[in-house]
């Protein structure tokens, strides 16, 4: 075995680190009769590592057993032929063999139509304060009461994500995950195969890049999960960096066939849970956790890939694409500027994936080719590289984007979305530069 992979048994050892040498594969009867204090194990770091004699790559194959340099590399005719052989030398029976394979069992419940919808419609004042993150859980319950269904899954952040709203309510309809969000993503694609149960996944947004393995494979696998991300963006606050999801959506909006819905007041919420519970693949919600106003009749239609023009006039100078936290900075600069006698048109993309270009071309020409896009997210993979992407190929369109630059650290939510130039004092900034 070549010098480079084997362990180094003398600096763990040093380190206080107990070592047992097994066979690749690990016993552990034996493991229990090295020490019988399991305790011990735990607070002596005890280490087991396979031994290096036993641990042998392509083994039974003639000239490339236990050799270097041969892993994923095609044999070529020569050592091909001669693993065939020392293969085909191992069969023992040449005859013809038959297998009784059991009968297929379609044991499982069969569902016509997992179709769902809202119990009620949303019941909110229009000015009245709700985080989207806790409408997400008022939002599952209503889905729940039309189909038994429904399951929700969290990663030990359901007081936060408001996931445990849901528990509450259908307990035997929910599985805490813990804090292991590749598992929760692995549970909740084995739930949602064969479209028997509506998933939904949450967790802090951010740490759902732990799992993007499993949910890029969930893709290939036409999978059918909703994940839905709080505690996004450094308007979280005192949490930290750590915590602020800033990547979310260019992880997400990556994702073959996703859709990436971003609502900012609680009945879009409410609906953008609904039309996800329907969509054929996989959906990433982008929750918030400060309060912001309710800004949508209970009536409104939302769809996906369909913007909300927010404020408009025929007299606006410049169109400011905000999304969550941030369109509520750019109706905050919208009153500063209409004081001023400057008309700005707001414009609310509800999903970035798909983003809605008619309405960014239709509102570009309405303010002479000029867009801000301010978001709580970097520059890289969010809403205004979707916008500039979606008019790439239009011409006299110019795009100012504002995102966050740094990593964070703690604050408060506004003076952080100062401190990071994402506030309406610098939407306002960006408006003048641009007239």
């Amino acid at each position: 075995m070549p010098t480079d992979r084997l362990y180094d048994v003398e600096k763990a050892t040093s380190a206080g680190i107990d070592i047992f040498v097994t066979d690749a594969v690990v016993d552990m009867d034996a493991v229990k009769r090295r020490d019988e204090n399991c305790c011990r194990f735990i607070t002596n770091h005890f280490l087991c590592c396979p031994s290096p004699e036993n641990t042998c790559p392509r083994r039974g194959f003639p000239n490339i057993e236990d050799k270097e340099n041969w892993h994923g590399k095609p044999l070529g005719p020569k050592e091909a032929d001669i693993s065939r052989k020392a293969i085909e030398a191992q069969i023992h029976n040449h005859g013809h063999i038959h297998f009784d394979l059991p009968k297929i069992i379609h044991d499982a419940p069969k569902i016509e139509s997992l179709k769902v919808h809202l119990s009620e419609p949303p019941k909110y004042k229009l000015g009245d304060k709700i985080a989207t993150r806790k409408t997400y859980g008022e939002a599952l319950v209503k889905l729940g009461k039309t189909t038994s269904h429904l399951v929700a899954l969290d990663g030990d952040t359901k007081n936060s994500t408001f996931a445990i709203t849901y528990k509450n309510a259908f307990p035997e309809r929910f599985v805490e995950c813990f804090i292991a969000e590749q598992n929760l993503v692995g549970v909740g694609i084995g739930l949602g195969c064969r479209d028997h149960n509506v998933v939904f996944c949450s967790a802090f947004a951010a740490f759902f890049t732990r799992a993007f393995d499993q949910i890029r494979m969930g893709a290939i696998s036409q999978t059918k999960v909703n994940f839905v991300g709080s505690h996004a963006g450094c308007s979280i606050g005192e949490d930290g960096p750590s915590q602020m999801a800033l990547e979310d959506f260019a992880m997400f909006h990556s994702i073959h066939g996703s859709v990436c819905f971003y609502p900012s007041d609680a009945v879009s919420t409410e609906r953008a849970i609904e039309l996800a519970a329907n969509y054929e693949g996989i959906t990433f919600t982008r929750t918030s956790r400060p309060e912001t106003p309710v800004i949508y009749p209970n009536e409104e239609v939302f769809e996906i890939g369909k913007a909300k023009v927010v404020k408009s006039s025929e007299q606006d100078q410049v169109t400011v694409v905000g999304a969550g936290i941030t369109l509520y900075e750019a109706l905050a600069a919208y009153d500063k500027l209409k004081v001023e006698g400057i008309m700005i048109r707001v414009v609310d993309p509800f999903t970035l994936k798909p983003i809605h270009k008619d309405t960014l071309v239709e509102c570009a020409r309405a303010t002479g080719g000029k867009i801000v896009t301010v978001e709580d997210h970097y520059p890289e993979g969010g809403l205004g590289e979707a916008v500039a992407g979606a008019l790439s190929e239009e011409l006299n369109i110019r795009v100012h984007r504002l995102a966050v630059t740094g990593i964070p650290r703690s604050g408060l939510c506004h003076e952080l979305l100062e401190l990071y130039g994402i506030s309406s004092a610098h939407i306002i900034k960006a408006v003048k530069s641009m007239i």
